[in-house]
């Protein structure tokens, strides 16, 4: 037994608890096969795979607007999930869409077939190939999600991704594919000066070396499924989906009015926007003073 003196074993103390922060909390393995959806914790200088408690509801029957994107998705998805060549998807396009609510749906509808969905940000795409050691050897099928993912350029978070998609030694195992969603085609901003130094080559015009650039990354993903801004009709048929699905989770009855359609125009008037968020935002916003006056 040594005889230490007291101000050493605290700072032996001090130490230890120093370095107990910086590692990892000691975390059980996800249970795959109970949980259908986990999202990737940074810790100092690593992280571990956090189980989802709950997910998002949403089913592929409630997206409106967007049938051809759900069936480009859906295919894609379920070549992937029968062990068939898929690509990797880039969903882009005007915010509250339904990008990530159609990778969501696409859980909810085929988990019970193997998939399951790994989510990370944007900050956390440095520890893909941890990512990719913690499932490759699951026995289920996983969409690795980076959601309203946008760059600037020389970001390593996007060089380690470029990597990833290109099947450089950070590619993806065979048991995963990447979907990512963007309000940017090109996933980085694009700006007047990037035009500057188009020319012609052997007769064919020929983009600037910082378009090429740009471009570089988007490019990489098999799949480019754009989504756009709805049509009246459009938004007022999904403002009508999502009121009766308000209503019928609280068990009341609520007629469609034509009340509730101005409201319903108004509010995407001063939203300016017309979307599937608008949409649910507006129903909630009803239904909830309508439960409220008790009518």
């Amino acid at each position: 037994m040594f005889n230490l003196k007291p101000e050493l074993v605290a700072r032996l103390e001090r130490v230890l608890t120093s370095v107990e922060m910086l590692l990892p909390r000691p975390t059980a393995p996800v249970d795959w096969s109970v949980c259908h959806a986990a999202s990737w914790r940074r810790h100092s200088f690593s992280g571990y795979l956090e189980p989802v408690r709950q997910t998002d509801t949403v089913t592929l029957p409630e997206l409106l607007g967007i049938e051809k994107q759900k069936e480009v998705m859906t295919n894609n998805t379920l070549q992937f999930l029968r062990g068939l060549p898929a690509n990797n998807a880039l969903l882009w396009g005007s915010r509250g869409t339904g990008k990530s609510s159609l990778v969501k749906a696409l859980l909810n509808e085929y988990a019970a077939q193997g998939l399951r969905i790994v989510q990370v940000e944007k900050e956390d795409l440095i520890y893909l190939s941890e990512i990719f050691a913690a499932v490759e050897n699951e026995p289920y099928r996983f969409i690795l999600l980076c959601d309203d993912l946008s760059f600037e350029v020389g970001e390593l978070s996007y060089k380690m991704l470029k990597s990833a998609l290109d099947g450089s030694v950070y590619s993806a195992p065979e048991n995963v594919l990447i979907y990512v969603t963007s309000n940017r085609r090109h996933l980085i901003p694009e700006y007047e000066s990037d035009n500057v130094g188009w020319k012609y080559v052997n007769g064919e015009l020929q983009q600037s070396e910082a378009m090429e650039e740009k471009i570089s990354l988007s490019d990489r993903f098999g799949l480019w499924v754009a989504f756009h801004v709805f049509s009246q009709d459009r938004y007022l048929e999904a403002v009508r989906l999502c009121i009766e699905r308000e209503a019928r989770q609280r068990k009341v009855e609520i007629l469609w009015t034509k009340e509730i359609e101005r409201e319903a125009i108004q509010w995407s008037h001063d939203k300016s926007k017309r979307c599937g968020r608008t949409a649910f935002q507006f129903s909630r916003h009803w239904v909830g003073r309508y439960l409220l006056g008790g009518r």
